[in-house]
């Protein structure tokens, strides 16, 4: 789904497609490329990065428990990653004032994922790839292929917040 910025806050999706994922760390390494000019080990442009780290995955399933880590430890990293063309984020909890505007400026959407349902959440995988930093374990970078997967629009591209932070 490209046009993400037509969502308003509030509504619950189901989104289907490639989403990546990527917690503190790679974070941290996303932005040191792109301050050093480096080649990225994703597509930013149109990307949607769930704050998720996957534990190893049981005999006969595609992936782990797969549930969503506290956003707001990504939130200094946000803006320039949107600012690359990220468009969408996936995870749990509140945003900063910073990433707000950031999302608002770069019509980017932040959804909520249930928490504690992980397991619950990982039927909704169909793929998923380790692609980068496989160094990092369970924060390396996944490519996973989603259908159905559940969503909250929790801010909206005009800054609208579930939180009542607007």
């Amino acid at each position: 789904m490209k046009n993400f910025h037509t969502l308003k806050a509030g509504k619950e999706i189901l989104l289907s497609g490639t989403i990546y994922t990527a917690r503190d760390q790679a974070h941290k390494r996303l932005v040191a490329a792109i301050k050093n000019s480096s080649r990225l080990p994703i597509e930013l442009k149109n990307a949607v990065i769930y704050y998720c780290g996957p534990t190893k995955k049981p005999k006969g399933r595609v992936i782990g428990s797969c549930g969503p880590t506290t956003s707001s430890r990504m939130d200094e990293f946000t803006p320039l990653l949107l600012k690359r063309g990220l468009r969408g984020m996936i995870g749990k909890g509140a945003r900063s004032a910073e990433v707000r505007d950031a999302l608002k400026k770069y019509k980017g959407v932040y959804f909520v994922t249930y928490a504690g349902c992980g397991a619950l959440l990982s039927r909704h995988v169909i793929k998923a790839k380790t692609i980068a930093y496989a160094d990092l374990g369970p924060e390396a970078i996944c490519k996973l292929e989603v259908k159905d997967f559940p969503l909250i629009v929790a801010i909206d591209a005009s800054g609208r917040s579930i939180y009542g932070q607007d």
